[in-house]
């Protein structure tokens, strides 16, 4: 018999079907067990006799008629809950080891080591799941909205053989006998590639080597980075970002309501047009409002963000608000100083609920000023010069942006730890398992 998926079962009341899956939980009532069996579409609630010894989370396959349920029965709470399959039979493929805690549950009541040391089993459990069906919603809105634009996606190298943003916080790579680096963001790349393509996208894997474990940071992200040429001003960089960040929240109300409804969450308030201000205006702000006075300082701090989101939401209805206008020297060398005010350049960043979610603006592209800004912040141009040699040849005026896909995630569903967005994530602490164990 060819195999049915739970969430057809609705449409074949009256008809017996196979279905294969796993045992999510068990009810025994003497002669009578219920079975709950989930596959990749949806979890069913099946009834039988005088089953054999089952246990939670082994592989079975059942057959049986998919009878509907009595109307004070049905179970509003899953797709499937107007009907039950009565089982037939039952054929145990692989038997589950008894489970180090219960799966059962609406909610994984564990602590977050715990909930990482068994990752192999509870990306099982279905609010696991969700995070990562949001996941993939933005991920693939990401990609979608950049196609319908008519940006070309490529794949950026993760060794290069200099770091994007300088600093120490890189990875260094034994290459053969030579000395490299895992990549900090695919940003020289875009760069590179925009001059041929006008523009572009990628989706990358990129490493940071930051010497902290906060709920916000991760050693490996997965970054959605995009670069357009021929802009006239940084706010069509904005705009470009603002665009793409509110279709990826469109997406995931559309298509993940089930997943949202798990998490008793709605996804961030937008508004037609975002809320837009210099660092020195949100600053001023943040004073006006809390008192806090952190005038003159040259970034927001985490507690500056949740204070200038809370604002912005109480006076304009928006989650999104846009801040730029940083200084200069406190952004890689790329950044494209202001004209009118070169102490401050038109880099930007999108915060969202209290968190920076975006960075970026317009790059310097006249290849004189790109040396020079290249000498002044101390790196060698030799390790750079393919990318240099991008603007040697001729280079419009451009900019892009980028993001995280788990730090999106991480907000969007409320979620209290970073790590709990990513599905493997690595840290200064683990790599799978906690390095201390190693």
């Amino acid at each position: 018999m060819q195999r049915t998926l739970i969430r057809e079962t609705p449409q074949n009341i009256g008809e017996k079907v196979l279905l294969k899956g796993w045992a999510q939980t068990i009810r025994d009532h003497g002669k009578i067990s219920f079975i709950d069996l989930r596959d990749r579409s949806g979890i069913i609630q099946c009834v039988g006799q005088n089953l054999p010894k089952i246990t939670t989370e082994s592989v079975i396959y059942i057959t049986g008629t998919v009878a509907a349920r009595p109307e004070k029965l049905v179970n509003k709470d899953i797709e499937t809950g107007t009907v039950e399959i009565q089982i037939e039979n039952v054929e145990i493929i692989a038997l589950a080891a008894e489970l180090p805690f219960d799966m059962g549950q609406k909610e994984l009541n564990l602590e977050l080591p715990t909930l990482l040391d068994h990752r192999a089993l509870t990306l099982r459990h279905p609010r696991v799941q969700a995070i990562f069906k949001v996941q993939e919603v933005v991920i693939d809105a990401f990609r979608e909205f950049m196609k319908k634009e008519d940006f070309f996606e490529f794949q950026a190298p993760a060794i290069t053989p200099a770091t994007a943003e300088g600093g120490a916080e890189v990875f260094k790579v034994d290459y053969f006998d030579k000395k490299a680096y895992l990549s900090q963001s695919p940003q020289l790349y875009k760069q590179i590639v925009m001059t041929a393509f006008e523009r572009v996208f990628s989706v990358n894997k990129v490493f940071r080597a930051e010497p902290s474990v906060t709920t916000r940071h991760l050693t490996e992200i997965v970054s959605l980075d995009a670069e357009m040429a021929f802009i006239e001003s940084w706010t069509d960089v904005r705009n470009m970002a603002d665009r793409v960040v509110k279709y990826i929240l469109r997406e995931i109300e559309a298509k993940c309501a089930r997943e949202l409804k798990l998490f008793s969450i709605e996804v961030p308030a937008t508004i037609d047009e975002t809320p837009t201000l210099s660092l020195r205006e949100a600053l001023v702000k943040i004073f006006e409002k809390t008192g806090r006075d952190v005038r003159g300082a040259k970034d927001l701090h985490p507690e500056d963000e949740r204070d200038i989101c809370n604002i912005i939401k109480e006076e304009t209805g928006s989650d999104l608000v846009f801040i730029y206008g940083y200084p200069t020297k406190k952004k890689p060398f790329y950044v494209y100083p202001n004209p009118e005010e070169p102490e401050f350049n038109e880099g930007m960043d999108l915060l969202c609920r209290g968190v920076e979610w975006l960075s970026g603006g317009r790059r310097v592209n006249d290849y004189e000023q790109l040396l020079a800004q290249v000498n002044e912040w101390g790196m060698d141009p030799e390790k750079i010069s393919m990318f240099l040699d991008a603007f040697k040849y001729g280079a419009p005026p451009e900019g892009g942006f980028a993001f995280g896909a788990e730090r999106i995630t991480k907000q969007v569903l409320g979620l209290e730890n970073i790590r709990e967005a990513a599905m493997f994530p690595r840290d200064m602490e683990r790599i799978d398992v906690r390095l201390g164990e190693l």
